[in-house]
C-alpha cells in the first residue's frame, strides 16, 4: 500500500473579490472566511467599497482575512476610478498595498491609446518598483478578437515577457484567450514569475475566468511546477461565477476551485497511491469524486 507525506503549500490561495460577482467587495470577505481561503485580493472598481482603503481595513479585520494583493483599477470600467491619470491609480495602488500589508499589486499593460503611458510604462514601474517592498507584477492579456479579425488592444505588448519588468502575473484564463503555450510562458517568467491567477479556459475569444479544471488550460501543471520549485508568491482564485443561479451555487464553485488549487499546490509532496491512480490524472479524479462535478 502506498505511503503519502503531507506536504503544506508555501503559497497562500486567496479569493479575487471579483469571483464574487454581482455581489459585492463585502461579500467576497465573507465568503473567504467561511470556506478558509487564506486572503483575498481586491479588485479596485466601481464598488465604493473597493475603492475605500478604510472599509476595507475594517473588513479584513472583522473577518479576520487578510488582504494579500491589490488589482490596479485598470479595466475598461475603471477608467475614471481613482483617477483618470493612471500613474496616480498605481500610486493609490501601492499606498493602499502599503497601508493594508498586502505583498503585490497587479497592473495590466496599457492600453494603445494610452500612448504617452505605454511608453514610459516599463520605466515607471521600474522605478515604483525601487519605492517600496511591494511588487508591482504586470500581469499577462491577450488578442482582442472579433470573428476574423484581431485587435493589439495593449502596448507595449498583451505579453509582458516580451518586456522587462520586476515582477510578473500569470492568468491562466488570459493565455486561454491568447491561445498561446502557457507552460512556456512560465519557463519565460521564471523567477520573476510573482503571481497566480488561477483560472480556466476553452480557447474562446471570450475571457472566460472558468473554475480551474472545466477547460483546457494546464492548470494542475502549472501549479506543481510552481510548488515544486518552492513558489512563495500568492496564487488567487479569479473566476466568472456569474452564471451561478444562487448564491450558494456560487460558493459552491468558489470551494471546487479553492479545493483543486490546493490539491495540486500539495500534489509533489505526496508518493503515487499503490492502485496507480497517482500523479495528474488520479488529482483530477479525486477532485472530482470529492466535488460531484467535472468540466462545464
Amino acid at each position: 500500500m502506498g505511503i503519502e507525506s503531507v506536504r503544506v503549500p508555501q503559497a497562500k490561495v486567496a479569493l479575487s473579490t471579483a469571483s464574487v460577482y454581482p455581489e459585492s467587495t463585502a461579500a467576497a470577505f465573507e465568503i473567504a472566511a467561511r470556506l478558509g481561503y487564506d486572503g483575498v485580493e481586491v479588485m479596485v472598481w466601481t464598488d465604493p467599497v473597493s475603492q475605500d482603503v478604510e472599509a476595507l481595513r475594517r473588513l479584513s479585520d472583522f473577518h479576520g482575512v487578510p488582504i494579500l494583493a491589490v488589482h490596479a483599477p485598470c479595466l475598461l470600467i475603471t477608467q475614471r476610478v481613482w483617477s483618470t491619470d493612471p500613474w496616480t491609480k498605481l500610486v493609490r495602488a501601492r499606498a493602499a498595498a502599503e497601508t493594508l500589508g498586502a505583498s503585490t499589486v497587479v497592473v495590466h499593460p496599457p492600453f494603445r491609446w494610452q500612448r504617452t503611458y505605454a511608453r514610459e510604462f516599463e520605466r515607471g514601474v521600474w522605478r515604483m518598483a525601487d519605492e517600496t517592498d511591494v511588487r508591482f507584477a504586470v500581469e499577462n492579456m491577450y488578442p482582442w478578437r472579433y470573428r476574423d479579425r484581431e485587435m493589439l488592444a495593449y502596448a507595449p505588448d498583451w505579453d509582458p515577457t516580451r518586456n522587462d519588468y520586476r515582477h510578473f502575473t500569470i492568468d491562466l484564463s488570459h493565455t486561454a484567450t491568447a491561445r498561446n503555450d502557457t507552460l512556456a510562458m512560465v519557463d519565460r517568467m521564471g523567477d520573476r514569475l510573482g503571481h497566480v491567477h488561477i483560472a480556466d479556459g476553452s480557447g474562446s475569444a471570450k475571457d472566460e475566468h472558468l473554475v480551474p479544471g472545466r477547460g483546457a488550460q494546464p492548470c494542475a501543471e502549472v501549479l506543481e511546477r510552481l510548488a515544486a520549485r518552492g513558489f512563495d508568491g500568492h496564487v488567487v482564485v479569479e473566476v466568472n461565477t456569474r452564471r451561478a443561479m444562487s448564491a450558494a451555487e456560487r460558493e459552491e464553485d468558489l470551494a471546487e476551485a479553492l479545493a483543486y488549487t490546493r490539491l495540486h499546490l500539495a500534489a509533489p509532496g505526496a508518493a503515487p497511491p499503490a492502485d496507480g491512480t497517482g500523479g495528474e490524472q488520479g488529482g483530477r479524479r479525486a477532485a472530482g469524486r470529492r466535488t460531484g462535478r467535472g468540466k462545464a
